[in-house]
């Protein structure tokens, strides 16, 4: 029999939260208006808020994250530029190739395990004019990089690499849609993670638990050119308040909590660690993202997968071996402590 919808422990991703009743009875409330004429005061209040919490002038309330990603690399390129971003970055791989069709741009992957320096991007780096090239005009960084095991793109780093491509005419964008997970593992604020970027985006869907939405926070002149991108790409909406307070929900209730799914990702680690089928360093938790390769001797992934869930346990094949499991809001320490029990046995049968 399989298990009922209430025994499921779903580590698909924290993208499957479900708002609380708390959010519900917020978004039934939300005053609305008509966002294209700027006349939404839930998502004017929103968008001020995140400005005012990444330290930007502006924010731009978009319907989901890989739109986020697309306006920014269309508001910042011009067609047949180059864009440096991490190998396995989320604009490269999980989103259909839109970089190329939307902006025409070329992308190009430097460093490892999503991280890069000053160094790896000066050595891929061509200057405007080049007589075959294309010119790079900006450095993308993913911040926590989910296909790295939600690491933490180092503030020292960050700061390096905005640094160069500020001295050689190129913009800066961070794809910070895990952010306020990155903030909680190091302690920075938000905006201290934001700073040293032209653009950056935040999701509301995953950590902080909101239904829908992110959000572009970047210079007034930046933002104002972003709207129109937006639009170009049909994400105008109208009375979008009612997710917007969602958010502001969110931005009030949720982000402390996600030190919770941190530990939980924690105590995962450790117990998959436990098998000798399972290859993991739960060192390199920083996060609430696991990810973990099984032993040749073990089940592949995709029958991990298929047993893992008849025992009510939900989670991602990356590859022929290698598997994700994201903690959140929605899952217990107790639910976590079981699914690594699940998925310890059903990788040594």
């Amino acid at each position: 029999m399989s298990p009922s919808s209430n025994d499921v422990i779903d580590l698909r991703s924290d993208t499957v939260t479900r708002p609380s009743e708390a959010m519900r009875a917020a978004m039934a409330a939300a005053p609305v208006g008509d966002d294209q004429f700027g006349e939404d005061p839930t998502v004017n209040l929103l968008q001020e808020r995140v400005a005012a919490l990444l330290g930007k002038e502006a924010a731009l309330w978009v319907p989901t994250g890989t739109m986020a990603n697309q306006v920014a690399v269309r508001v910042l390129t011009q067609p047949a530029d180059a864009v440096i971003l991490s190998h396995d970055s989320h604009i490269a791989l999980h989103e259909t190739g839109a970089a190329a069709a939307n902006s025409g741009v070329q992308l190009v992957a430097v460093g490892g395990r999503g991280v890069f320096t000053a160094g790896d991007v000066q050595a891929a780096y061509i200057a405007r004019g080049h007589i075959v090239r294309p010119p790079t005009t900006v450095v993308a960084v993913e911040n926590t990089h989910n296909l790295s095991g939600g690491i933490v793109f180092p503030l020292t780093l960050a700061r390096e690499v905005c640094a160069f491509a500020q001295a050689n005419a190129m913009a800066t964008y961070l794809d910070g849609a895990r952010l306020w997970n990155a903030s909680v593992a190091t302690g920075a604020a938000v905006s201290e993670l934001a700073a040293p970027f032209d653009l950056v985006s935040v999701a509301l869907p995953k950590g902080p638990c909101a239904p829908g939405g992110s959000v572009l926070a970047g210079s007034r002149t930046i933002i104002d050119r972003a709207v129109r991108y937006r639009r170009m790409f049909g994400g105008a909406m109208r009375q979008v308040g009612i997710l917007a307070a969602a958010g502001v929900y969110a931005l009030d209730h949720h982000l402390t909590r996600l030190r919770d799914d941190h530990a939980n990702a924690a105590r995962l680690a450790q117990r998959l660690a436990m098998s000798p089928r399972v290859i993991l360093d739960p060192a390199t938790v920083q996060t609430n993202i696991v990810i973990f390769q099984v032993a040749a001797d073990a089940p592949d992934a995709a029958t991990v997968v298929t047993r893992a869930r008849e025992q009510g346990v939900l989670l991602f094949a990356l590859g022929p071996r290698t598997l994700r499991a994201v903690t959140h809001a929605d899952v217990s320490t107790d639910q976590c402590l079981r699914a690594g029990d699940v998925l310890t046995d059903t990788c040594e049968t």
